[in-house]
């Protein structure tokens, strides 16, 4: 587990929030980078984020690591996702976290995260996130059915993998495409290894170069007359 940063902040939110889904939403990330996420990694001058790494799980243990496919990447950092941060840091100043790197034997890496559970001052936990955050905010949103009680009074939602946070990088797929985001240029943002792979999995969300192709050619078509017509 990780290194305590100091006792818990009274200036920690209760607990975290789905908030945290607009860096899937806005940026493409995946639920592992938020949750380790640093202030370190912000670039607000050039409006981008540095995807550096993820909290991993081992076991029953957590490790920073590297994003998945062994690659860091840089993503486009939009206005309403730098204003969230903005507010996010001013009011919960990110401070030092520790866990090892790449396996539990690994060497401590320490980075400003900007996101804790308030219960207990450690980093985010996926799963905890899932049943705690996630879900609830679904049930609110009506996309998901209340939860059911087993026998020993826990909580169980019913849900498929289309209401999991990945989700959330098809949408940011299916906002940034049809507006001119190229195929290659999207599996850099998401940090697909292949753009192969983005194609196959999101060439029906492109636009249609029909549209643009005509205009293009009206464009050129129409200035020689235009310009006969001023003489």
């Amino acid at each position: 587990m990780g290194r305590r940063g100091g006792l818990v902040d009274h200036r920690l939110p209760r607990r975290a929030s789905a908030r945290e889904a607009i860096l899937g939403a806005g940026c493409g990330m995946r639920a592992g980078e938020w949750f380790g996420l640093a202030l370190e990694d912000l670039d607000f001058e050039l409006q981008i984020i540095h995807v550096r790494r993820q909290v991993k799980k081992l076991g029953e243990s957590f490790v920073f690591a590297l994003p998945k496919n062994d690659q860091e990447r840089v993503v486009p950092m939009p206005d309403w996702v730098a204003q969230y941060l903005r507010s996010r840091i001013q009011k919960y100043t990110p401070r030092p976290y520790t866990l090892p790197w790449e396996k539990l034997s690994g060497k401590p890496r320490t980075c400003n995260i900007l996101f804790r559970w308030a219960t207990d001052d450690l980093h985010i936990r996926h799963r905890t996130y899932d049943e705690t955050i996630w879900k609830p905010a679904l049930v609110l949103a009506g996309i998901i059915p209340k939860p059911t009680k087993d026998a020993r009074g826990r909580r169980r939602y019913i849900t498929t993998r289309k209401e999991g946070t990945h989700q959330l990088r098809h949408y940011y797929a299916s906002v940034t495409l049809p507006t001119g985001v190229s195929i290659n240029e999207l599996a850099e943002y998401l940090g697909h290894s292949d753009p192969g792979f983005t194609l196959r999995v999101y060439a029906h969300m492109q636009s249609s170069s029909h549209k643009r192709a005509r205009a293009a050619i009206d464009r050129r078509m129409r200035r020689p007359r235009l310009v006969a017509g001023q003489n």
